[in-house]
C-alpha cells in the first residue's frame, strides 16, 4: 500500500466523521474498500487500521458529546470491518484446504495468529492514534478502549469462533494437512481479498 493510498484513506474518514453523518456505514464502506483493494494480508490489514485510525482522531468535533458519539460509530464500524476481515480470511482457508492437494498446518496456524491479534492491532492502533490528538480526544479514546478492553469486541467474539473452527481443517480423509506450497500465504491473502469483496457487495446489496 502506497503513502497516497494511506493519505486518501485518511483523508476519506476524516472527512466523514467530521461530517457528523451516517458515520457508521461511511466509515465501515472506507475500510471494506481499503481492505478489498489490496491482498487480505497482515501488512496491509495493519496499515488500513492505522489509516482509519488516524482519519477517525483527526475529524473530530471539539464538542465532547458530538466527538464521543461520532467516535463511536467509526469504532463500531472499523470492528465490523474487521469481523468480515476475519471472516474472509477463515473462508480463504477453506477454500485453499479443499482446492490444493497439501495444505501445511504451519500455514493454519499461520492464519490463527493472524485473527488472534486483529483486537489487539484494533484497540492499540485506536491507543496510538489518540496519543497524537487533543486531550479531549485521547479522553474518549482511552475510555473507549479499557471499555472494549474489560467487555470484548465484535471481532474478538468473532475471532474466538472462527478459531476454534480452523483448528479442525482437515482433509477428506480426516488427517490435519500437512506440506504446502511455499507460496500458500499469498495464495489465501488473495483468496481473501476476493472473499471480502463479495461480503462487501452483499452488504452494500442488503442496504438498498
Amino acid at each position: 500500500m502506497t503513502q497516497q493510498n494511506v493519505a486518501q484513506i485518511e483523508k476519506d474518514v476524516r472527512e466523514a466523521v467530521s461530517s457528523g453523518e451516517d458515520v457508521y456505514q461511511k466509515v465501515r464502506d472506507i475500510t471494506l474498500k481499503a481492505l478489498t483493494e489490496h491482498d487480505l494480508d497482515e501488512a496491509n490489514i495493519k496499515a488500513v487500521v492505522e489509516a482509519i485510525s488516524k482519519g477517525m482522531t483527526q475529524g473530530l468535533d471539539t464538542t465532547e458529546d458530538v466527538a464521543k458519539h461520532s467516535f463511536e460509530e467509526a469504532a463500531e464500524a472499523l470492528d465490523d470491518a474487521l469481523v468480515s476481515a476475519a471472516e474472509a480470511t477463515k473462508l480463504a482457508v477453506d477454500e485453499a484446504a479443499s482446492s490444493v492437494k497439501t495444505f501445511s498446518e504451519q500455514d493454519v496456524k499461520r492464519t490463527i495468529e493472524d485473527l488472534k491479534a486483529l483486537e489487539d492491532l484494533f484497540l492499540d492502533t485506536l491507543s496510538e492514534a489518540g496519543k497524537e490528538s487533543s486531550e479531549l480526544v485521547q479522553n474518549i479514546v482511552n475510555n473507549f478502549v479499557q471499555h472494549a478492553r474489560n467487555s470484548g469486541t465484535a471481532v474478538g467474539d468473532r475471532v474466538q469462533k472462527l478459531v476454534d473452527a480452523l483448528l479442525e481443517v482437515r482433509d477428506n480423509s480426516g488427517k490435519v494437512l500437512l506440506e504446502a506450497a511455499s507460496d500458500t500465504a499469498a495464495k489465501l491473502a488473495k483468496i481473501g481479498s476476493g472473499i471480502l469483496a463479495g461480503i462487501a457487495e452483499s452488504l452494500e446489496s442488503r442496504r438498498k
